[in-house]
Parts: structure tokens; sequence; C-alpha cells
């Protein structure tokens, strides 16, 4: 079995601070996404963040780097062998801190809670990861690259049943907030397990204990990412509250709020007319004139009436006949 040499002895207070470091920057990097998620769901800026290619990306490049890290800091708080205890309370915190995300979104958003996120992957991760703590690390690196390519091979149907999402094996994605399943996410895990076990990486592994402490940047990144759990917890209630509270004061971007009207109008359009532009004209002069007749506000509750929905109705056609050029919304 190869052995994790030469790296610090072990010492209970002993901090990889570069790890926290970069911990610190992952973290940077999410709050930096979910205050734009935030925006984008309150309707205070125009980009659909949980669509938009770019944002997925960098949310995905955000969870591989948090798995990849929790690889590698698991190979390092074992590297003199397995520590039962400390193991066992790190998971029972990370347990804990899924549950509650999972019942906080459920109240919030229960048509699409986080049932198997960001905490859940890694708390799963960890326990898997364990047989290959000693292992070499070739075959753990075989084995992280198996796992992360096999949602290209393995999916199925078979595996669409909600007991089984949490695989990701399966071929429709479920409706959730975070999505982050065993495959193939959990091979990031493993390959960080490799990259610390590697011959290679031996020698480089003792910076991970030092940083410059008097970077002032530097230093709130390592204590960010030494408290990375509680970091991840408060987070996002602050940046919803404090986004809330902006938004009761400006009020929702008009084109933003005018955003699922107008993919509603232009998909019924669409269904009966193939003329693309004029359906898109024609939604936009409805939504100015709604605004103009006061009708704005209750259409997007469902407070329509009767008299009210004749009156969108007559709309409707006013700006099919003539439609003007296209306003913003």
């Amino acid at each position: 079995m190869n052995q994790i040499s030469p790296i610090p002895p072990a010492r209970t207070a002993l901090r990889w601070q570069g790890l926290d470091v970069a911990r610190g920057i992952a973290l940077a990097a999410m709050i930096v996404y979910h205050g734009a998620w935030d925006l984008s769901f309150l309707n205070l800026i125009t980009t659909e963040v949980v669509s938009d290619p770019a944002w997925r990306w960098f949310a995905r490049t955000i969870a591989g780097s948090f798995l990849f890290l929790s690889g590698i800091a698991l190979v390092l708080a074992h590297r003199n062998g397995f520590r039962r205890r400390a193991f066992f309370v790190r998971l029972a915190k990370i347990a804990a801190a899924a549950l509650a995300v999972t019942v906080a979104t459920f109240i919030i958003f229960p048509d699409s809670y986080i049932f198997f996120g960001i905490l859940h992957a890694i708390a799963a991760s960890s326990v898997i990861a364990l047989p290959f703590l000693r292992a070499p690390f070739w075959i753990t690196a075989l084995v992280a690259a198996l796992v992360l390519v096999m949602p290209w091979f393995l999916t199925s149907p078979a595996f669409d049943q909600p007991w089984l999402d949490w695989l990701g094996l399966g071929q429709t994605v479920p409706r959730t907030n975070d999505y982050i399943p065993i495959f193939p996410w959990t091979g990031l895990v493993l390959a960080g397990v490799a990259a610390a076990r590697s011959p290679l990486m031996k020698p480089h592994l003792v910076r991970l204990s030092q940083t410059d402490d008097s970077n002032v940047i530097t230093r709130a990144l390592a204590v960010a990412g030494r408290w990375s759990l509680i970091v991840y917890l408060v987070h996002q209630p602050i940046l919803f509250g404090a986004f809330s509270a902006l938004l009761a004061v400006t009020g929702p971007n008009p084109q933003a709020e005018a955003r699922p009207f107008l993919r509603e109008c232009q998909a019924g359009c669409l269904s009966s007319n193939d003329n693309e532009a004029m359906c898109r004209r024609t939604c936009h002069c409805m939504v100015g004139l709604m605004r103009r007749e006061g009708l704005w506000t209750d259409a997007l509750a469902g407070r329509l009436g009767a008299e009210d929905q004749t009156r969108v109705s007559g709309m409707a056609q006013q700006c099919l006949a003539t439609p003007p050029t296209e306003p913003s919304p």
C-alpha cells in the first residue's frame, strides 16, 4: 500500500491553510452565484441564471471544486490512520446540515426542494471514498474516471424513480434547485483522493499547510474556508433576505417581471401561428396595453375577472391587427 509522506506529522491543531484558502475561494465563487440566482429568481435582473449556459457551468465548476477539495481533505485528515471519531463527527455535522437544507427548501420551494445537493453529495461521497484512502492511487484514479463517465454510458428509464434519483443514472433530471447525484459527482471526490495520494503530489502536500498570513485577503479566505459549513448555511438566507428587502423598495425589473407571461403568450401564439416575429411583437404589445390599462398586476396574480379577460382578448386582437413597433416590456 502507498504511504502518504513526507508531510507534516499528525497534530490535532494542524490546519491545512492552503486547503482552507482554496475552500474560501470556492465559497466566494458560490456566494457570487447564489447572489445572481437570488436576483434572477426575484426578477431584479433580466438574466435567467438557472438556464444561462455560462452561469450553469460556473455553478458546476464551483460544485466540482468543493467535491475535489473534500477528497484531498479526506486523505490529509486520515494520513496517519483512520480517525474514526473525527470522521463520524464530521459526517454527522454535514448530514445534519444537509437535512436542514432539505427541510428549509421544502418549506420555501416545495416543488423544487433540494433532496440531494452539494452537502448530501459530500456526506455520501465521504463514506464511499473510505476504502480508497489506502488503495493505490492509480486504482482510485481509474474508479474516479469510471464514475465520472458512467452517466454517458449507463442511463436507463429504470432509474427514473424518486427513490433512485440520488444515483443520477436516470434519463430525466428531477426538478430541484441543487442536484449533485453520486454519478458523476462522486468521481471528483475520488479524483481528489487520487490526487492527494499520487507520488507526484507528495512533495507538494506540505505547501497546503502554509500561506502568507500577511495578506489580509488570504487570511479572510482561510477563515472562511475553515468555517465553510457555517458560511454555506448562513450566506443564502442573508442574501435572499437582503435582496427581498431591495425588491420591496425598488420593485421588480419590468423586463424580468414580464418574462414568464411573454414565454407563455408566445408559446400559445406559436401553437396556432408559425410566425415567430409576429407572435413576439404581439405579446410585447399586449404587455404594454395591459400596463397602460391597469390590468398588468391582476394578470400576473391571476385575478382577472370575466370582464377583464374580455378586455385582454380585445387587446390581443388589436395587437394582432396592427402590431406596433415592439416596445420594451
